[in-house]
C-alpha cells in the first residue's frame, strides 16, 4: 500500500539543484527527507550556539490537513551534538517562505556544516482540526491521572 503525495516546492536559491540537492529520501524506506544546508561558505558553530540555516526552498502543502515537522538527524544529534534549537520545526499549511533550520550545538566543541550538507529531516504528517466538547468527566482507562513515571517503565 504505497502513498504518495505531491508538494510543490520552490527553488529560494540558484544553488538548488546545481551545487545542492533537492531534498530527498536517503533510503528506500526513509520516513524524512534529507534537508540540505543552501550556504555560500561553511558556518562554524560555537559550543552552545544557535544559528538559522537557510534551506534554499520553500513548499506548498496541499490543503490544511497536512503539515511538515523538521526533526534533527540523528546522526549529527548522536555523534556531534548538533540538534534543532526549537526541538521539532513546524511548517504549517499556508506557510509559503523558505524553510530555515534552526540548529544548536550541545556539544563542547565547534561544529562547521558544510554546504550542501544533511541538517534535518522533513516529514509531512495528516492534521486534524478539532472542536472542544466541555464535559464534568472524562472515560476511564487503567492508567487515570497518573502522569510522569506513572506507569512504572524504563
Amino acid at each position: 500500500m504505497e502513498k504518495t503525495m505531491v508538494i510543490q516546492i520552490k527553488k529560494c536559491s540558484d544553488k538548488i539543484g546545481n551545487s545542492i540537492t533537492f531534498p530527498e529520501y536517503a533510503t528506500e524506506g526513509s520516513a524524512g527527507l534529507d534537508l540540505p544546508a543552501c550556504l555560500e561558505q561553511p558556518i562554524i558553530i560555537p559550543p552552545g550556539a544557535r544559528v538559522k540555516i537557510p534551506t534554499g526552498i520553500a513548499i506548498e502543502l496541499p490543503h490544511r490537513h497536512v503539515a511538515g515537522l523538521v526533526f534533527p538527524r540523528s546522526g549529527l544529534a548522536t555523534n556531534h551534538g548538533i540538534s534543532l534549537a526549537n526541538a521539532v520545526g513546524l511548517i504549517d499549511s499556508d506557510y509559503k517562505g523558505e524553510i530555515i533550520v534552526a540548529v544548536v550545538n550541545q556539544s563542547e566543541r565547534e561544529y562547521i556544516i558544510k554546504p550542501g550538507e544533511r541538517i534535518a529531516q522533513l516529514v509531512f504528517i495528516p492534521v486534524f482540526h478539532v472542536s472542544f466538547e466541555i464535559v464534568e468527566e472524562l472515560g476511564k482507562s487503567s492508567r487515570g491521572k497518573g502522569g510522569f513515571g506513572s506507569t512504572g517503565r524504563f
